[in-house]
């Protein structure tokens, strides 16, 4: 029997037409954020274990693909298994994020950084997922950092670079969630939750749309949490929005659970952007551990899952320096956004396709093709068979917008000049 010939379970080969429109949306990722003044940096696939399991990565550290100690014995193998500490067995991980490598970057290199950094990291990730539609072992993040800055300058530029990015792929009827960790917190300490069961409360408030309120009362229930107002308080977030905001100077009917200083700083976000969709979700959590304050995430219309999202970590960097510096991110959801996209590639117009007779001149071809990329056109050869009509549909799913058949007529009375353009006929595919 031979050899399964598939690659690893949540992982993906992509076929040249795929590649192209990965390629295509891409482009227009780092175009985008390039113009918005950020720089792109690129760090190792790897990184110690230890820094990946020091308790920044949140549930993804759970993740983390392990790379093995080399020269480990059999000895070794039998007592990391009869401990239960099969880490000890690893000194390098694969990234599971983005957030955690830039931290560590900043950390070696701040002297040559500027004191506000603002960063691009568009590059491969890998976590122990278990597969399934829109979740891979491996996929493509596109994130943007801005680490130096502790004002709220810094989520309105990333917020206004993100919405500019989705407008140009042409994602359309999109909004931004946003809310605060500081909102979280009073909402917890409101309904009587310990501090120290904080995180595991956020988890359980994160699947919120997943299980429901009653789910989350009885989950909650089960870290010892009394349910007595809690189902109702749910309920009336779900109906909260910016008309919470103070009219004419009073309070109004602001509710016990909002921490107004928060809620303040999210509508300053709000006015500043006027042009942007934003709408202030209380119920917004993000899983990631290392938020600190505001938080916020792209949500679509016609999807039951975000585009992406982000928010501040001013307490990361201070891991790895022993000093505080504030950073705020926020990473595009990029396998979920080039699945709506579909097969949107660059212009067509610039890819031809030139098929040739079996005896062309090869000197014909070559001065053909080198006119046209000349020109700033992408070229491809194919030798016409009898099958044309499979030949041209290929092309066309490869990318390509026209095509010319060349013939040994091309060519041209005069040794020198054996091949023009301007004798090609161009007809367009599809």
């Amino acid at each position: 029997m031979a050899a399964p010939v598939n690659p690893p379970r949540g992982m993906r080969d992509f076929l040249p037409g795929d590649k192209a429109a990965r390629e295509h949306a891409l482009g227009i990722i780092r175009n985008s954020f390039t113009a918005h003044g950020f720089d792109e940096i690129e760090t190792p696939v790897m990184e110690d274990s230890a820094r990946l399991h020091a308790g920044l990565g949140g549930d993804n550290e759970k993740l983390a693909f392990a790379v093995m100690k080399r020269g480990l014995s059999e000895t070794d193998v039998a007592a990391a298994a009869a401990s239960g500490d099969i880490l000890s067995l690893a000194d390098l991980g694969l990234r599971f994020d983005l957030t955690v490598p830039l931290a560590r970057f900043y950390a070696s290199h701040r002297a040559s950084l500027p004191p506000v950094f603002r960063s691009i990291q568009i590059a491969p990730v890998w976590r122990a997922e278990r597969p399934q539609k829109g979740r891979y072992r491996q996929f493509m993040q596109c994130d943007i950092d801005i680490i130096g800055d502790d004002s709220s300058l810094a989520e309105i530029e990333l917020i206004t670079a993100t919405a500019a990015t989705i407008d140009a792929l042409g994602l359309t009827g999109c909004t931004i969630r946003v809310n605060d960790r500081r909102i979280l917190q009073t909402l917890l300490a409101s309904w009587g939750v310990p501090t120290d069961l904080t995180e595991r409360a956020l988890i359980t408030i994160d699947k919120l749309d997943k299980i429901g309120v009653d789910g989350v009362v009885t989950e909650l229930g089960t870290l010892g949490v009394a349910s007595e107002g809690i189902a109702a308080s749910l309920t009336s977030l779900a109906s909260a929005n910016w008309s919470l905001a103070k009219k004419d100077g009073e309070n109004g009917d602001i509710p016990g659970w909002l921490d107004q200083a928060a809620y303040d700083d999210l509508l300053a976000l709000r006015d500043a952007m006027p042009g942007i969709p934003l709408e202030f979700d209380p119920t917004l959590v993000r899983g990631m551990g290392y938020y600190t304050g505001t938080i916020f995430e792209i949500a679509h219309p016609d999807l039951g899952y975000s585009l992406g999202g982000g928010g501040r970590y001013d307490g990361m960097i201070g891991r790895f320096l022993g000093t505080d510096v504030p950073a705020c991110g926020f990473s595009i959801g990029f396998e979920r956004i080039v699945d709506l996209l579909g097969a949107t590639t660059a212009s067509v117009a610039d890819a031809v396709v030139l098929v040739h007779d079996k005896n062309a001149d090869p000197r014909m071809l070559v001065a053909l093709k080198s006119e046209l990329v000349a020109s700033g056109k992408r070229v491809r050869l194919e030798k016409r068979t009898k099958n044309l009509k499979g030949i041209l549909e290929r092309a066309e799913a490869d990318g390509f917008g026209s095509f010319a058949i060349v013939t040994t007529d091309t060519t041209t009375d005069t040794d020198t000049d054996i091949g023009t353009v301007a004798n090609l006929e161009f007809k367009p595919l599809g």
